[in-house]
């Protein structure tokens, strides 16, 4: 039975991986709908290929380049194209979409994903900013309408492969890895001279200019801990964040009577798209192995707060709930764009999140628009606080 899929952020990383996923397997997926951003040329070479139903790109303009596009490549009939937020939710609440692979970076896909839910649809959930943000409202809706949520992260993917050994009441905590990143030999004090170009080597994998910053930071883990929580429905005490640098087990389960259940794969993320495309089943994976000759030794270290301080500002965000985690995300990528942009320095990013969250109002989030909202305040506080370093 071919399972027909919505993707949104068709043209990101997770985008093209899910892509090669859906080539792999040629028989058991149909994408009907799918996102981009502004990479109109390559949502071109997807669309011709894979003749989806419906396509939003970012802008009007990116919709007019996509349609002269495919009809250079003589696409026809035309799909049906549209451009802007209201685009992108069409494509999530496309009527013929079982699964929605919530892909789209920032908070851009987060209506998009909530409509989904709403609408019932599956979620393959590979955007952080979704339950970072409206972990709550969007787990909600996913209750209510008999939703599943599956997770895309390798770490949480692996985590949901685990819980499947026991009862929940049988859990005693779970193991999210890390890789330390670039930095996870570099002294403290080196810190505030890192480079973006240096940021960027990130030591396993290979990702989007944004996570893999967060990577070096380790915010990517304080995010995954929020995540973790939304997900499985465990405390924040309960969650614990370990260096692996081999990033062979990509996370683990441990159970009231000692036993911990690990999740080994390689370091390619179409193993855990192809999961939970095709959970509750396994399927035969044609590219996906790990070679053992490769695997020596396995590694693990504390992590360091004074070197990785994200890790803490997440797990307060969290503690602190309402806005806060959302202003954590909102404010982590204001100040990784501003690093990126050498506008700031390393050190810099985790600074300018404490501040935010320092002077961010609380108040109940009742709504997607709340969450909005309180990610435009955030982001002001972060651009206010990245001109008065820089000044």
């Amino acid at each position: 039975m071919t399972r027909k899929l919505a993707i949104l952020g068709s043209t990101g990383s997770i985008g093209r991986q899910t892509f090669s996923v859906v080539e792999s397997l040629p028989n058991d997926f149909e994408v009907v709908s799918m996102s981009a951003g502004t990479n109109v040329e390559l949502a071109a070479t997807q669309a011709a290929k894979h003749r989806p139903k419906l396509i939003s790109v970012a802008t009007p303009e990116g919709a007019k380049e996509l349609t002269d596009r495919l009809r250079a490549k003589k696409f026809s009939p035309l799909p049906e194209i549209l451009h802007g937020p209201e685009g992108i939710e069409q494509v999530a609440t496309h009527p013929e979409a079982e699964i929605v692979v919530s892909a789209a970076v920032g908070v851009v896909g987060l209506p998009a994903t909530y409509k989904a839910a709403q609408a019932g649809k599956t979620l393959a959930l590979a955007n952080k900013e979704v339950l970072v943000a409206a972990g709550e409202l969007v787990m909600a809706a996913a209750k209510k309408h008999n939703v599943a949520v599956l997770p895309v992260d390798s770490e949480h993917n692996a985590i949901h492969q685990c819980l499947r050994a026991g009862e929940s009441r049988e859990v005693k905590r779970l193991i999210l890895t890390a890789s330390g990143g670039p930095f996870r030999k570099t002294p403290v004090a080196q810190l505030k001279k890192m480079t973006p170009k240096q940021a960027l080597k990130h030591p396993n994998w290979k990702m989007g200019q944004r996570i893999t910053i967060d990577s070096a930071t380790m915010m990517n883990k304080g995010f995954e801990v929020i995540e973790a929580r939304w997900l499985f429905g465990i405390g924040l005490e309960q969650i614990q964040v370990i260096i692996h640098p081999q990033s062979t087990i990509h996370s683990m389960v441990e159970y009231i009577d000692g036993s911990i259940l690990a999740q080994l794969g390689p370091t390619d993320m179409r193993m855990p798209i192809q999961y939970a495309l095709t959970y509750p089943l396994r399927v035969a994976s044609k590219e996906c192995t790990l070679d053992w000759s490769k695997l020596k030794k396995l590694e693990f270290e504390p992590v360091s707060e004074q070197k990785f301080p994200c890790v803490r500002l997440a797990k307060e965000a969290a503690k602190s709930g309402g806005p806060a985690p959302c202003a954590l995300n909102a404010a982590d990528e204001e100040a990784v764009a501003a690093f990126l942009a050498g506008k700031l320095k390393f050190t810099g990013i985790a600074a300018v999140i404490e501040v935010v969250l320092e002077k961010m109002p609380s108040r109940a989030l009742n709504s997607i628009a709340d969450v909005l909202d309180a990610d435009c305040e955030a982001r002001r506080l972060a651009r206010q606080e990245i001109a008065r370093r820089k000044n």
